[in-house]
């Protein structure tokens, strides 16, 4: 059992823990941030097939989004779910990496933290398929019938 003192000195270590002596590539400034995190975004476009899908998914959702009429909180809560299973995808591939990279032989943990994390973008993209359903099922029905 951790004891408040442990709990504390534990918050001192870490907090006292300078990544940039751990790390190589450090960003000096915020527009080499912005670039670091653009070609994230690049690599995952040219290299996640998951992700192009999500993208064409996106583009007929909010055509749909758009021909329905939908408020602006359906917009809101619609791309707040889309960008959420897009970071849920990207943390993925992020966490994927990692383990590859770690190394090439097989570890039942690093199955289990891998089926996990995709397990999360399942997870993620059912419940934006619901949430779409509930926003643009009633009106599309309506539209069609």
């Amino acid at each position: 059992m951790m004891t408040m003192k442990k709990v504390a000195d534990h918050i001192y270590s870490t907090l006292h823990i300078d990544p940039e002596a751990y790390s190589e590539r450090v960003s000096p400034n915020r527009i080499q941030s912005f670039g670091y995190a653009l070609a994230g975004i690049l690599h995952m476009l040219r290299y996640a097939k998951n992700v192009r899908l999500q993208m064409l998914a996106t583009l007929i959702v909010f055509g749909f989004a758009y021909w329905l009429e939908l408020s602006t909180v359906e917009w809101s809560i619609i791309i707040l779910v889309i960008a959420l299973n897009g970071f849920a995808e990207f943390v993925n591939a992020a966490l994927e990496a990692t383990i590859n990279m770690i190394g090439s032989e097989y570890h039942p943990m690093a199955q289990v933290a891998k089926d996990v994390a995709a397990g999360s973008v399942l997870l993620m993209t059912l419940t934006a398929a619901v949430i779409g359903l509930l926003f643009m099922g009633p009106p599309l029905w309506e539209k069609i019938f």
